[in-house]
């Protein structure tokens, strides 16, 4: 059960910063006929994909803000120079990733 919860956490967290962050999605439209030898049959006629960014979202961004600085006191006050080192990189590493992921159209 608290993995279940650990989890569910994890996803919500995940989809905020990506409503935060804004991201690509690729919009499909697909546009079928009616088979001549069976009425009963559609055949694929023609499929338009679109690349369409949705751009930040500036409530995520507020509420990002907002359980930051709720849980900032927290969060860090009992960590070591190294933990706080190594929470450092791994923040850097995730934005440096998600640079990437916006250059590469990922």
């Amino acid at each position: 059960m608290l993995q279940k919860n650990k989890d569910k956490k994890d996803s919500i967290s995940k989809a905020l910063l990506k409503k935060a962050l804004g991201y690509d999605i690729n919009e499909v439209v697909e546009e079928y006929v009616v088979d001549k030898e069976d009425e009963n049959r559609l055949i694929l006629n023609k499929k338009k994909i679109t690349k369409k960014n949705i751009p930040p979202d500036i409530s995520a961004v507020k509420t990002l803000i907002q359980i930051y600085a709720k849980n900032k006191e927290n969060a860090f006050k009992n960590y070591t120079d190294e933990e706080l080192e190594k929470e450092k990189m791994q923040l850097l590493k995730l934005l440096k990733e998600k640079e990437q992921e916006k250059k590469n159209g990922t």
